[in-house]
């Protein structure tokens, strides 16, 4: 979008200031570096910003201070000499690699209505809710993703994600932007049979998303996605395919009844936000098995070893990851699930009518 485009005062003309940046974490087979993307190639931000510490991840230059994008940018601007790799020859990570926390909220309602087949909790209505996802098996893009034990009903979901830049507390949803640094894309890997059986009780999902979260392929700097970002909610078009097979077409990333800016208000509510934190927005309309089945994706079904996985996002880019060989599950193995749940009716929900 045009300058001219971007009315003065507005967040996306504060957040249009800057030159855009792709921040990212990979390995270049000297471990792990926090890098920005430069005309295709990869280029070291502990070389390019010269503070004479070795940077392992976007979460590290994130705690370096508020100004630590602007750093990057500055330094990018000036030519400065820094390590470069070509995008090809770089192992790409998840933009951090050990996040403090990860929440993950549901903010659709395609979603969160099983696609209008049963009524959200009021409370769902009125309030963005989430849960704490597991920060220590967090995968970047291009990985095997472990394929849980127990469960015969692996299925993925296609979010969007933000990352935290600054810390705050208690923070408003108007002054919610000015602590994100960028987003992502974020899938939330779920064993649904285990996350069923647990829920049943009122608590979790626990074991059922206990596994994988595969966060990538890098961050996007807030000021690059501006021209797109309309009330708190990205405009953008979501895609999954699956073995090159699209299992979701034009889903619409715009249809969260919540916004990021609720999502942040109430994830620091009478707590903390810091550096690195992900916020999952949960899944977009279409964006999981169970949806792309009762859309009448004729392919769909539960994952399999081998199965290639790519959730894209224009604007942002393509997450993948395979499905790695289901472990031998040991017959003495005591919480197996006894009743999974069915698959839905193929075909039932291909027009759903967002409202907001």
């Amino acid at each position: 979008m045009p300058d001219a485009l971007v009315p003065a005062g507005t967040m996306a003309h504060r957040l249009k200031t800057g030159g855009p940046m792709k921040l990212l974490t990979y390995d270049a087979g000297n471990g792990p570096r926090c890098g920005v993307l430069d005309d295709g190639q990869v280029v070291d931000v502990s070389a390019l910003v010269g503070n004479g510490q070795v940077l392992r991840d976007v979460k590290a230059l994130l705690e370096t201070g508020d100004s630590a994008i602007d750093r990057v940018r500055d330094a990018l601007a000036k030519g400065n000499d820094a390590q470069r790799t070509p995008l090809a020859d770089a192992k790409l990570l998840s933009p951090v690699l050990q996040p403090p926390t990860i929440r993950d909220f549901i903010v659709y309602e395609e979603h969160a209505s099983n696609q209008g087949t049963r009524e959200p909790a009021e409370v769902w209505y009125r309030m963005p809710v989430f849960y704490f996802s597991n920060p220590l098996c967090v995968f970047g893009t291009d990985a095997e993703i472990p394929f849980p034990a127990a469960s015969e009903q692996f299925d993925y979901e296609l979010e969007i994600g933000c990352i935290i830049g600054k810390e705050g507390r208690n923070v408003s949803a108007a002054d919610a932007m000015e602590h994100v640094a960028g987003f992502t894309l974020f899938n939330d890997w779920s064993a649904r049979d285990l996350q069923v059986d647990e829920m049943a009780f009122g608590l979790g999902p626990a074991k059922g998303k206990d596994t994988a979260s595969s966060v990538g392929p890098w961050l996007v700097t807030t000021d690059e996605l501006a021209p797109f970002l309309k009330d708190g909610r990205l405009t953008l078009n979501c895609e999954v395919r699956v073995n090159g097979e699209h299992w979701l077409r034009d889903g619409a990333a715009e249809h969260a009844y919540h916004s990021f800016e609720d999502m942040i208000e109430r994830a620091s509510m009478d707590s903390r936000i810091v550096p690195g934190d992900v916020i999952g927005s949960g899944t977009v309309g279409g964006g999981s098995i169970r949806e792309a089945i009762r859309k009448g994706y004729e392919s769909a079904r539960f994952l399999e070893p081998g199965d290639v996985v790519e959730h894209e996002v224009e604007n942002i880019g393509v997450l993948r990851g395979t499905i790695g060989p289901k472990p031998k599950l040991d017959p003495s193995y005591r919480y197996q699930v006894k009743n999974p749940s069915p698959m839905p009716e193929r075909g039932i929900s291909k027009d759903y009518k967002y409202q907001r």
